[in-house]
This record gives C-alpha cells, sequence and structure tokens, in this order.
C-alpha cells in the first residue's frame, strides 16, 4: 500500500480524506498532539510529530493541508503572524524535506485557497487570471504557494473555496440563524461565493494525487459560483426557513474587524484546469450539493 504523509489530518478536509482513501493508501498524520490525533481518527493511520519526519523518501506523496483558520479570530497583527507562519514554516518544513530525499515523492499536493486572488466583482476566475487585489489573503496564499512550488517534483497547489459539509466549516457557521428563521444576504448579496461539496473536495484531490499530468495551480471549487444572495435563497429553502433579514456590512466590520472582507467581498471561481483535466463534479450545483447534506 502506498504511504501519503499528510499534515492538517485531523481537520475537516483532512478526515474525509483519511476516510475516503484509507483502503488505498497508509497515512501518516503529521500533528502536535499524536495521542489526541489517534483519539480522533483511530490506530489505522500513523501519527508523528513533524520534527521527527528525517526523510520522505518512504513515502508516494504529501498532502499539505496544516494551517490556523482565517476566519476565527479578528486579524489583530499577533494572529495575522499566526496564520502566516502556521502555513508557511510547515511548507517550508516539508519543501526541504522533499528536496533532501534521495528517491523523493511522487507528488506534493499543497494547500491555498481562493484568497489568492483577492477580493473581485463578477468576472469569472480561471487559474490564468492575473488582475489579483492586493491584500492580506492574496498575501498569505501567495507566499504559501511560492513555497510549495520551490519543492523539486510534481507539484499541485489547490485553491479551495467555501467548503459545503454537515458536521464543520463555513455552513456550519451559517446554519445557526438561518435554521431560527433569522438567516439571510451578506450587505448586499451580489458578491460571489465560490463553494464546493466536502465529497468533491476530497475526489479532486484524490484525482490530482493519481493523475501524473496534473501540475500547477487548480481551482478547488464547484463550477457553477453564485451571489450571496443566491445562496441565502436556496439555504433557507433546504432549511424550510424564511429569507427575510439582511446583515448589514456595518454590522459585520464591527464584530469581525478587517477579516469581515472574507464574506463582504468575493470571487467569481471557477475549475478550469480541473474540469480541462478530465474531472465531473459529483455536485456541479448549489441544490445538488445542499439536497446530499445532512441539514
Amino acid at each position: 500500500m502506498k504511504k501519503i504523509l499528510i499534515t492538517g489530518g485531523s481537520g475537516l478536509i483532512g478526515r474525509h480524506l483519511i476516510n475516503r482513501l484509507s483502503n488505498k493508501y497508509a497515512f501518516t498524520v503529521v500533528t502536535r498532539d499524536p495521542a489526541r490525533t489517534y483519539r480522533l481518527l483511530g490506530d489505522d493511520i500513523d501519527a508523528v510529530k513533524l520534527d521527527d519526519v528525517e526523510t520522505l523518501e518512504n513515502f508516494y506523496g504529501i498532502i499539505n493541508l496544516a494551517g490556523e483558520p482565517i476566519a476565527d479570530k479578528r486579524w489583530s497583527d499577533a494572529q495575522k503572524d499566526k496564520i502566516c507562519q502556521s502555513r508557511w514554516q510547515i511548507t517550508e518544513r516539508l519543501v526541504s524535506l522533499i528536496n533532501h530525499s534521495p528517491d523523493k515523492p511522487k507528488v506534493f499536493i499543497s494547500g491555498s485557497a481562493i484568497g489568492f486572488y483577492g477580493r473581485q466583482n463578477d468576472q469569472s476566475i480561471s487559474e490564468d487570471f492575473t488582475d489579483f487585489h492586493e491584500e492580506f489573503s492574496r498575501d498569505v496564499c501567495k507566499r504559501w504557494e511560492e513555497i510549495a512550488n520551490a519543492a523539486r517534483t510534481r507539484v499541485c497547489t489547490i485553491r479551495i473555496g467555501v467548503v459545503l459539509a454537515e458536521n464543520g466549516g463555513a455552513l456550519q457557521k451559517m446554519l445557526m440563524p438561518f435554521r431560527m428563521g433569522l438567516g439571510g444576504p451578506i450587505s448586499n448579496g451580489k458578491q460571489y461565493m465560490s463553494w464546493i461539496h466536502i465529497d468533491d473536495v476530497v475526489r479532486g484531490i484524490e484525482y490530482l494525487l493519481e493523475n501524473e499530468n496534473c501540475e500547477g495551480p487548480f481551482n478547488l471549487t464547484a463550477p457553477t459560483p453564485n451571489t450571496n444572495h443566491f445562496f441565502s435563497l436556496r439555504l433557507a429553502e433546504r432549511l424550510e426557513r424564511p429569507c427575510f433579514f439582511t446583515v448589514p456590512a456595518f454590522a459585520l466590520k464591527t464584530l469581525m474587524g478587517e477579516s469581515s472582507e472574507l464574506v463582504l467581498y468575493g470571487q467569481k471561481v471557477v475549475p478550469t484546469r480541473l474540469v480541462n483535466a478530465g474531472f465531473n463534479f459529483s455536485y456541479p450545483t448549489l441544490v445538488e450539493a445542499l439536497d446530499h447534506l445532512d441539514l
């Protein structure tokens, strides 16, 4: 069985990925707390601290998903630094290990996000887009990808959108007000949300892992991004609740500070390179995605 080293294995995407692929790959999870990781993921994985990893020559692939959640706290200078370093430092270490391994891993899949593009309007954004809006999320992802691309093996950087899942992620935070009948669009609702179902995230990573012709940046988003207003209507409909309220921009800015930019602005990101590589989405539309989640 081929071996995969994964960081961020106990996170939302990591847990689903290991669950789906554990019959095909042997996973070694990099963690700060191996005992806790075994409790979360079971005994079928190996859990190690990064400092204990001396070589990667026995691994087929490396999947790098580690990073401080970007929207969980206000962006103080200290929090911004934590967001950056939690991504950059571990990626630098993995790249160094890859480059110094005599028998290198065949593939390095490293996380990124659609924040790579910065805030945009309603133009469809493929991986070839270059008119970036310079802001914090852009700075984080740009440097993150630059570090990953220094690995001397096949590298895929995955620019992940808003992940829709039942047990975590952005959707979990949205559900409470909508269930109470208090949900609605954010600000004018015209900003685009580039979302993706958790199953398609996992399948997309699996596809990149196993297809040797895939290399470079890939947008991991569904092919049909929607406005926040449309998303709010469909989520309320799925929960059989009204959608009357609007969340004012000033309220979010007061609550979240600078990090409110992540939801007040958006990008209309499309997975051009993944589709052209032959990948088929299980949930290409929002209605399909929400209908297949146990909400």
